[in-house]
């Protein structure tokens, strides 16, 4: 594809890294997790 074809297109085109694989099924930032989750369940999530 050209560069010209792509500047035309309407949808991004996005190329995923394979090394976030690894990070799959972690939970990255407990604390930030913990503390969300403590919100949620006080003040719940809104109606739609």
């Amino acid at each position: 594809m050209e560069p010209k074809d792509l500047n035309k297109k309407k949808t991004p085109i996005v190329k995923i890294d394979k090394e976030l694989e690894k990070h799959r099924g972690k939970v990255l930032f407990p604390e930030k997790l913990k503390r969300a989750n403590k919100i949620l369940k006080r003040v719940g999530l809104p109606n739609v």
